[in-house]
């Protein structure tokens, strides 16, 4: 190699490495995706870094953002600019507000009246004027000619269901007196106009802490956050988180979700129904049952007793029998399930006499004055 070509060939490499070292490093940190709902706003949060940045704004005298849809190419194809802050173009869209600072390296841009035709892929365009630096942004800092990860709006008519998740899981069952935890998570695409969230059957004990949250990835939702202690009370009760979406044309929107409550406890309300009734006669066929509320309730087992008696009278739900005196007396019954048991109150069975002994006993009585009457007679 002659000392020519050497010389040129590091002139090459040094011209090289001059272009590497003053080449800017540059990238931005959107939402891979923003989900929007048809007559509302979106926000896509938008941050970007620029390799000696402040550096640059020292150089600059005017700053703009632009938004373009489909294509990134600027340069080639300015029909996909949606939004130039610079010429004041607000294109396809009926208002589009960028709400961030570009001097504090914030791109964030509200995105109004949203429509199902505004379902593409957006990028974020910078200038720094005069010439300071000019670039389309995209997600991929490790490739800056990759376009395929940025922004995308998908819109939607119906917004999805809210998330409804529990703490312990009370589907499965959760034991009485314990702290349960529910959480209800809405989207909220247009933190401008955010949803609301309401809860119904509300147990007694609960607390609601309600607020709208910014996520990692800087999108927003409404979180609502209802604590309580599951009571008896409140077993099989559905539980339902309804979101409100407001819009601006069309009514506002409506989606729930609902979540039943099953809460596991020992017997509770015991107590004691008879039939006919607690006042009865001789010969009476009576029936006493044993009533609680319990969870679980299968497997259940109930005991009779007679105050007065050690040995239980029955193991059983229903109890029947055929009045006689020796009955009368205070009864209750214990009810038992795996958690617990629970006794009535007494019931007092009162006893009347036999009907058929009274008739009998009037007729006794009808003959005696009947008797007395005749003697009366013969005697005069």
């Amino acid at each position: 190699m002659s000392g020519l070509q050497i010389i040129s060939f590091i002139i090459i490499i040094s011209f090289v490495l001059l272009q590497t070292q003053s080449a800017d490093v540059f990238s931005a940190v959107l939402p891979h995706t923003v989900t929007a709902l048809t007559d509302s706003c979106v926000l896509i949060p938008c941050t970007f870094n620029i390799s000696k940045f402040e550096e640059k704004l020292q150089n600059t005298t005017q700053i703009y953002g632009i938004w373009l849809k489909k294509r990134h190419d600027y340069m080639k194809d300015k029909s996909s600019v949606v939004f130039n802050s610079r010429q004041n173009i607000i294109q396809g869209f009926r208002h589009i507000e960028m709400i961030g600072n570009l001097t504090e390296r914030n791109c964030s841009t509200v995105f109004y009246n949203i429509m199902m035709n505004h379902s593409d892929p957006y990028y974020f365009r910078l200038e720094m004027e005069p010439n300071v630096f000019r670039a389309t942004f995209n997600t991929n800092a490790n490739n800056a000619s990759d376009s395929s990860k940025t922004v995308r709006i998908n819109v939607t008519d119906s917004p999805q269901p809210p998330e409804l998740i529990s703490s312990p899981d009370v589907s499965k069952y959760v034991k009485e007196g314990t702290a349960v935890n529910l959480i209800c998570s809405a989207e909220a695409p247009c933190p401008k106009q955010p949803p609301t969230l309401s809860w119904t059957n509300i147990p007694k004990s609960a607390n609601i802490i309600t607020q709208l949250q910014e996520k990692p990835d800087k999108t927003h939702s409404v979180n609502s956050s209802m604590t309580f202690n599951a009571s008896y009370m409140d077993h099989k009760m559905n539980i339902s988180c309804t979101v409100t979406y407001p819009r601006n044309i069309s009514n506002n929107t409506t989606v729930n979700s609902t979540v039943m409550l099953r809460v596991s406890f020992p017997p509770k309300e015991t107590h004691i129904i008879i039939k006919p009734s607690a006042l009865v006669t001789v010969g009476t066929y009576v029936t006493f049952t044993c009533k609680s509320k319990a969870s679980p309730s299968n497997n259940m087992t109930y005991t009779w007793y007679k105050r007065g008696q050690k040995t239980p009278l029955a193991q059983e739900k229903m109890m029947s029998f055929i009045v006689t005196h020796n009955n009368a007396g205070w009864y209750f019954c214990t009810a038992l399930n795996k958690h617990g048991n629970q006794s009535s109150e007494e019931i007092q069975l009162l006893i009347t006499g036999n009907i058929y002994q009274k008739t009998f006993n009037i007729q006794k009585f009808t003959l005696k004055v009947m008797l007395f009457v005749v003697y009366d007679v013969i005697s005069e």
